[in-house]
């Protein structure tokens, strides 16, 4: 797993246009040769921001849409189209708005589809495995970039510290149970299928995750701060703005331009 490298931005705005613009760079460089790129996105606040401003740059017309596969983390496990769901604030903010091929966008089944919420994990879990290539050696694609959050308890994805989902090591997706954030019921990816990303991005705002965030980045083990064990094979990016970062001992801080 690779060394978190720290990049910080001024406030929140600056961060999300930093990260849609760095997004853009990366998909660009995964469809070299006209090879399909696969991106993992996250909800929340900057979550969601960067796809809005991703949606407004010109340099989306860069992105080759037809040949992106688009991942969820985690999924807030409610009917579909509900204004809480994760895949459902990212296609208003951008997915809706650019010339994806539906059979590419990999939702996160809903709840009241037949299925419950281990069901519906399991669903997911096949899904990834049938995109796995061989190059991949997992049983999920790997993904070109992995967006995650982190919580102010240091979860990521829809891993809460000591949860069950936190301890798995086999399994690539699992329904959570008794989540400490509303609704009690999600979906989530697991430790072994975030890691298997090329580069994972840990995107966070807000003085109050300074310290998830200096938990997340030192040794801490990840059954008591998820985000420690989020690391990408090849590059593990923060993305902090100086709120997020203010509790970094300086000589880890880089200012970075948007």
């Amino acid at each position: 797993m690779s060394t978190p490298e720290v990049l910080v931005l001024k406030d929140a705005g600056d961060l999300a246009d930093a990260i849609a613009a760095r997004l853009v760079t990366a998909i660009v460089e995964a469809q070299a040769d006209g090879a399909h790129a696969h991106v993992c996105l996250t909800g929340g606040h900057i979550g969601i921001a960067c796809l809005a401003s991703l949606a407004a740059s010109p340099a989306r017309d860069s992105i080759d849409w037809a040949a992106l596969h688009v991942w969820w983390g985690d999924e807030r496990f409610l009917p579909a189209g509900h204004p809480d769901r994760n895949e459902t604030q990212a296609r208003a903010a951008l997915l809706d708005h650019v010339p994806l091929d539906p059979a590419k966008v990999h939702a996160m089944p809903p709840a009241g589809a037949g299925l419950d919420v281990d069901d519906a994990a399991a669903r997911y879990a096949e899904e990834l495995l049938a995109q796995a290539r061989p190059e991949d050696h997992a049983a999920v694609p790997s993904f070109d970039v992995c967006l995650l959050g982190l919580g102010p308890d240091g979860h990521v994805a829809s891993l809460f510290p000591q949860l069950a989902g936190v301890h798995e090591t086999r399994r690539t997706v699992v329904g959570v149970h008794g989540s400490p954030k509303p609704p009690p019921q999600r979906v989530s990816l697991t430790l072994p299928a975030l890691n298997a990303a090329r580069e994972t991005w840990l995107i966070v705002a807000g003085v109050e995750k300074a310290d998830a965030v200096r938990l997340a980045l030192s040794d801490a083990g990840p059954v008591q701060v998820p985000g420690a064990g989020a690391r990408g094979r090849e590059r593990t990016l923060a993305l902090l703005d100086e709120g997020a970062a203010s509790a970094l001992p300086p000589d880890l801080r880089r200012v970075a331009s948007p």
